[in-house]
């Protein structure tokens, strides 16, 4: 018989669809690092993000007969996933009371001389930036969370997680030359954001 691991993910939904509930929990063990620490980033919170995942796995449980057999298994979980962080980050807006709202953090993208295209594509660090490696790395999360929803996903998607673009458009629903234009756009702001006019 063979293991989780020799079998395409599509094949485990398939074999999922078709009944065989053993197969579930592998499928969840497979994605727990990967989706996980897509949340986290999507969502900006370690424990929304594991109940988001817990939900995303759920909804797929659920939803098992609207998948089609043979279509990419990854881009129909990253979906789900996506839709499911959007929902939770609503709800916690709603809840969320005005008054209770943290102030912004004191660091101000002001401090940072650091070119966002140079924080995430350096082929390798110098030892010199090495040592502003992690502040700059914390400014970078802090202005992506900043970023519209929109633009936010594009990044998280094909930056953080390395997503392809096409798998990207399929997982928002959108066409791939709205994944290009929305990420131009969330560059530019983070750009921006990270190199303000002085």
């Amino acid at each position: 018989m063979p293991t989780p691991d020799d079998l395409p993910d599509e094949d485990l939904l398939a074999r999922i669809r078709s009944g065989q509930r053993e197969w579930f929990g592998p499928l969840v063990r497979k994605y727990e690092r990967e989706l996980f620490g897509y949340l986290r980033r999507y969502v900006g919170d370690a424990d929304l993000a594991a109940d988001v995942f817990q939900n995303t796995f759920l909804a797929v449980f659920k939803k098992i007969q609207q998948y089609e057999p043979g279509r990419p298994a990854r881009p129909w979980i990253y979906t789900i996933a996506t839709h499911q962080a959007i929902d939770a980050m609503r709800r916690r807006a709603r809840r969320r009371d005005t008054t209770a709202l943290l102030p912004a953090n004191d660091d101000s993208p002001e401090d940072s001389a650091q070119n966002l295209f140079v924080i995430l594509e350096a082929a390798g660090p110098s030892p010199v930036d090495l040592a502003e490696l992690g502040e700059s790395r914390k400014q970078v999360r802090e202005a992506v969370a900043q970023l519209p929803d929109l633009l936010k996903q594009v990044v998280i998607l094909t930056y953080f997680q390395g997503l392809k673009y096409q798998d990207a458009a399929e997982i928002l629903g959108v066409p791939l030359g709205t994944v290009k234009s929305r990420l131009h756009a969330a560059l530019a702001k983070l750009t921006e954001a990270m190199n303000p006019a002085e």
